[in-house]
């Protein structure tokens, strides 16, 4: 959908548009990209931003073993409550992998990718990786495939990758300075031989970037995962970024590293920090300067089931599969009617958009200075307003200024309520979401009940319940032109000078 102005000049002409989907979100990421590329990516939730609003992904856990070593990485079994890559409830055979694929896509009509994750590398189980892609290419063809690898192997594995549907893959580079890559992997396993330090990081560095190339020339989308470490390779990922976009990748995804001591990782038992919000975003903006940037991962499970965001995988264990009676021919034509709907939805909403305007008419006679404000929203997905803020997981984050809104990100929260006798610690649940929500002025959200509206009024964050069911964007837009033609920016920048100055 798109809006079509959020700031008028005097004489009514427009100064800038945005699109509905977020003003530098997925309409505008992907706008310079070819017609072909576009259509691939349009429905795919991990790489169009527009997309993950409405599109559902899965993960299958089939690959185990892994080439390398990194010092965040821990891979888990059995770990139902912990939201991270390499964690895995169940491990499934390829026959498994597509029992349950088939499950869920009959019972997910929003599903439109599958893709192959870990918990370890995907390439590094390459039997049971492409027996899996076989199968579901012929059982399952209307699935997009996909698959994530540190890259080792990427290079021997490019003409077997191209004989499926597979044609977007995900490479982790999180650098290409041997020096520091050694700080980052402390061995690779390579020709049956364990290599560590500069060496091994070094031949890694070589074939991921091998691989990258092969793919490209293929004509396969790749996007290019980093992790950032602070004090690690935070200075170097603009590099990185430079790099792969030479090689022809098309996104890039600035990840924070997740460093919980609990997790057991080397980094986590050691004390090495993750980013702070302000960090990412930073570095993030910095690297969208040389390509597209992806600010929507979630850094799901390797066997992550539904909407990013959200995981259903308890309703597709294998005890639970095994007893499905899945007509797939059947659910494939619902599947297609149910997408065609939303993408129906979705082009009317973009012609119906033309003629919706923010107008800020006001503030640009009165020549106005404003500041860009963040703001968060509860979601559960369909690109509108419509969860209540004590139901929220997570909260998407996004910048309004006086031309644009732009999404930045997420942030996971605890549930301030989930009903019954739970909410006994909601106090201090609620004071760490504020915490957490540190650095925005708005919470939009569908409801939101009289203690957390006065808690974070106290904060200094402005609770606003009066925009449920309306797209995102929109309603980010008329809350900062409120905002705005109340003075309230203008007071809050001298209120920060003054700050300053003291």
């Amino acid at each position: 959908m798109e809006l079509k102005v959020i700031g008028q000049s005097a004489d009514n002409t427009a100064e800038s548009g945005c699109s509905a989907s977020g003003c530098g979100g997925s309409s505008d990421q992907l706008s310079h990209l070819p017609d072909h590329i576009r259509d691939k990516v349009h429905n795919h939730p991990c790489y169009s931003e527009e997309a993950h609003h409405h599109f559902a992904r899965m993960h299958v856990a089939v690959a185990p073993a892994c080439n390398i070593q990194c010092h965040y990485c821990n891979r888990k079994y059995d770990c139902a409550n912990e939201s991270r890559p390499g964690v895995v409830s169940e491990l499934l055979t390829p026959d498994q992998a597509v029992k349950k694929v088939m499950a869920v896509a009959a019972n997910i009509p929003q599903m439109t990718v599958l893709g192959i994750a870990g918990p370890g590398d995907p390439l590094a189980n390459p039997e049971r990786t492409f027996d899996t892609f076989r199968q579901l290419t012929e059982k399952a063809p209307d699935i997009k495939l996909c698959v994530s690898t540190n890259g080792l192997s990427l290079p021997d594995q490019v003409d077997e990758l191209c004989k499926h549907n597979i044609d977007h893959v995900t490479i982790t580079i999180n650098c290409v300075d041997p020096d520091v890559g050694a700080k980052i992997y402390p061995w690779i396993f390579w020709n049956n031989r364990r290599i560590k330090g500069r060496k091994g990081a070094k031949i890694l560095i070589e074939q991921q970037q091998k691989g990258l190339k092969m793919l490209t020339d293929r004509g396969i989308l790749v996007k290019v995962n980093s992790v950032m470490i602070p004090g690690v390779n935070d200075q170097h990922l603009e590099e990185v970024s430079k790099v792969v976009k030479e090689k022809g990748a098309f996104l890039h995804n600035v990840m924070p590293l997740i460093a919980e001591a609990e997790h057991g990782t080397f980094y986590g038992v050691m004390g090495q920090r993750g980013p702070t919000h302000d960090e990412l975003q930073n570095l993030q903006d910095k690297c969208a300067g040389d390509m597209n940037m992806m600010r929507h991962c979630r850094q799901c499970r390797a066997d992550a089931v539904g909407m990013l965001g959200e995981d259903r995988g308890d309703e597709f264990t294998m005890d639970k599969v095994e007893v499905m009676d899945v007509d797939y021919e059947q659910a494939m034509k619902k599947r297609a009617d149910y997408q065609a709907e939303i993408e129906a939805k979705l082009e009317a909403q973009k012609s119906s958009a033309n003629e919706t305007f923010i107008p800020l008419t006001a503030l640009t006679k009165q020549k106005k200075e404003t500041r860009p404000v963040l703001m968060a929203v509860a979601t559960s997905g369909g690109g509108v307003i419509n969860q209540h803020f004590g139901h929220a997981k997570e909260f998407l984050i996004y910048e309004a200024s006086m031309t644009d809104v732009r999404f930045i990100g997420h942030r996971k929260v605890d549930l301030y309520c989930s009903g019954g006798d739970t909410c006994g610690d909601a106090e201090t649940t609620l004071q760490k979401t504020i915490r957490l929500l540190e650095g925005c002025e708005a919470v939009l959200c569908s409801k939101i009940g009289y203690e957390p509206w006065e808690v974070l009024e106290e904060s200094g964050i402005q609770p606003n319940g009066e925009h449920a069911m309306e797209p995102i964007e929109d309603a980010v837009a008329k809350v900062y032109a409120e905002m705005a033609e109340s003075g309230q920016l203008e007071q809050q920048r001298q209120a920060d000078q003054l700050q300053a100055g003291a």
